[in-house]
Formats: structure tokens, C-alpha cells, sequence
């Protein structure tokens, strides 16, 4: 199959909507990572997400809508979910809400509830308009690796996979989207993103988080939320993440930790970088939210320069640190220690 890489132009989103209504699938921009989109409503052309993606099947997708009130078709909508989408949509949030018959058992990996959200990017809600259905769409990536920021990295791991991709620059989140549970009495976190705890606690009065968000699934746990259950954001060389609030421990253990290993790289804040001359260092900016834009193009830049050993600095699990702290301690199989 030929990939072609285009441009978000109308007619070239127009041609993605046809192909989406045709059952095929499109890579697409949204504001937190590039989408790899089928009709939610079609059980084959969601099987093929699964199939270009090498992607288990018992790992749920998200479904994309143009607005809020087509959530109403694909599932029960409480009170709490109607405030969380009035307070949050369009925009970095995904909300499971019971499902509805009309959803795939395939698209809900079987659960009875399914994850729907309203992206806040112009090309992603075009593209869902174009279709006239609503879109499943996990990250645009080969199973495990590092989720897409860019059209190019859709097309290192999709070319010859799928049809269309959309190029519509860089993402400006740069991590998935919080997966939040609106199935009990108070909603909780499944997965952290831009959208933060304390954010929906101001709308909802109370908001959870589930303790699995920083460790890995048990034996025959399931997955209600995708980036749970499976090894996720991967690069291919051993990554281990160095903890602590004292800056001299962790420069003195991330060099100790270059020095004895080979061909290795350190990821860390901005205003450490000068603590390591002649070592091969790369800036993970100034903030939890600077790191979640650059850290899945960081992975993949490890990856290209063949780098075997990548000593990454934590960040504070306090507001959205909580998404990166998530998607580092996934990447690096939770192989986190405390600087010392």
C-alpha cells in the first residue's frame, strides 16, 4: 500500500473523510499526539487499527467527536460528564462513560463503557466533520513506541501501513490526552495528561486518581483506559529514570551512571545542562510542561542515534509532571531510582 503524506489543506482533509467513510484509516494532527483514525461505528475498519498498529486487541480505543452532543449516540451521559465536557471541550480530555449498543464491541476492547473526547485542533474536528462518523483513533504508532508529535513520525511507522497522512505540524501537548472515569460517584483518573487533578476537582468538587497510574498492571488486571496494560512509549535502549529535589545528587548520579555505561545519553532540565561537559546531553526544557511537548521526539531521536542506554531526570509528580512522570516511568519499564 502507498502512504501519501499531505498537507491539511481542505481538499486533501476532504479525501481523509472518504476514506474514513470507506472504511480505511487516516493519520491525523490532534493537540496532544497524531491519531490513527477508523470509523468507530465500522467493527472491520477498526480491526485494521489493531492490525497496522500490531496492537492487542483487549487495549481500548478512543473515540473522537466534533462536539459534544454526539457523545449522546455512543453513550450514557451523566450530569458530571455534561459539566466535565461543558468546563473541558474541545480539548485534551477523554471521559468513559457507559457505552452505548451502537459502539463495536471491538472499538471498547469489550468493556461496557468506552472513552470519548472532543479534540481541540481544527484539522482533527474538519477531518471528523468530513467523515460524518465519529473516529476511533489510538496514537499513530507501532505498538509500544514512542507516541507520534509529528507527520514525519506517523510516516516512519506507517508508511506502506495506511492510506493518508495529514500533516498538520507539531502537536502542541505532546502527550495523550487524561483519561478520566465517569462511571462511579466520583470520577477518577486512568490515565494523567495536560488536563490535571486539581483542574477537575474544581468542576466536580472531588476527582480520584487510580493507583495504577505509576505502576504496572497485575496478572489478569484489565485495562479500562489505553497506555495502561501494555508496554507503551518505548524506545529501543534501556531507559532509567533518576529521581530527586537535591540538583547535586542527581547531576553527581546521572554521571556516575554515564560514566559506567556505554554509548549512553542524559536527558535532563534545562538549567542542569552545563553541569555536563563533554557528555552527550540533551535539554528536557524547563518544565513538566516543556518536557511533555519534546519527550516522545526525544525517545525517537534516541532511537536514530542508536543510543543504549538513556539516564532521564524525573520531574515532581505535582500537576501535569504526574502525565510526564507516566509516560517516562512506561518508557523506562518503572525502572526509577532516588539520587543519591
Amino acid at each position: 500500500m502507498h502512504t501519501q503524506l499531505l498537507p491539511a489543506l481542505p481538499e486533501h482533509i476532504a479525501l481523509g473523510g472518504k476514506l474514513l467513510q470507506s472504511g480505511q484509516l487516516v493519520g491525523f494532527p490532534t493537540e496532544t499526539v497524531y491519531g490513527l483514525g477508523a470509523n468507530a461505528l465500522d467493527a472491520e475498519a477498526v480491526r485494521q487499527i489493531f492490525i497496522a498498529k500490531g496492537r492487542p486487541q483487549d487495549n481500548p480505543l478512543i473515540v473522537h467527536v466534533a462536539c459534544p452532543d454526539d457523545a449522546e449516540s455512543l453513550c450514557h451521559v451523566s450530569s458530571t460528564a455534561r459539566k466535565l465536557m461543558d468546563a473541558f471541550w474541545p480539548g485534551p480530555l477523554t471521559l468513559v462513560m457507559p457505552k452505548k449498543a451502537t459502539v463495536p464491541e471491538v472499538t471498547s476492547a469489550g468493556l461496557s463503557s468506552v472513552g470519548v473526547r472532543c479534540p481541540a485542533h481544527p484539522v482533527a474536528l474538519a477531518l471528523i466533520r468530513a467523515a460524518g462518523v465519529p473516529v476511533a483513533a489510538p496514537s499513530a504508532n507501532t505498538s509500544g513506541r514512542p507516541s507520534p508529535t509529528c507527520a514525519r513520525h506517523v510516516y516512519e511507522d506507517m508508511q506502506n501501513r495506511i492510506p493518508l497522512i495529514l500533516d498538520g505540524g507539531d502537536c502542541q501537548v505532546g502527550v495523550e490526552s487524561t483519561v478520566l472515569s465517569v462511571t462511579g460517584d466520583t470520577p477518577v483518573i486512568l490515565r494523567p495528561g495536560k488536563v490535571t487533578q486539581l483542574e477537575i476537582a474544581q468542576v466536580t468538587g472531588k476527582c480520584l486518581i487510580a493507583d495504577s497510574v505509576m505502576r504496572p498492571l497485575r496478572e489478569g488486571e484489565s485495562a479500562p483506559s489505553p497506555g495502561m496494560k501494555h508496554r507503551h512509549y518505548a524506545p529501543r535502549g534501556n531507559m532509567t529514570i533518576v529521581q530527586g529535589t537535591d540538583e547535586k545528587k542527581v547531576v553527581a548520579t546521572l554521571k556516575r551512571m554515564y560514566l559506567s555505561s556505554e554509548n549512553a545519553c542524559i536527558l535532563c532540565h534545562e538549567n542542569l545542562l552545563a553541569a555536563f561537559p563533554g557528555m552527550r546531553v540533551f535539554s528536557l526544557g524547563n518544565s513538566p510542561e516543556d518536557t511533555a511537548r519534546v519527550l516522545f521526539s526525544l525517545l525517537r531521536d534516541m532511537d536514530a542515534l542508536k543510543i543504549s542506554r538513556i539516564l532521564c531526570q524525573g520531574w515532581d509528580t505535582g500537576g501535569v509532571g504526574l502525565a510526564v512522570m507516566n509516560r517516562m516511568a512506561r518508557a523506562a519499564s518503572f525502572d526509577i531510582i532516588e539520587a543519591e
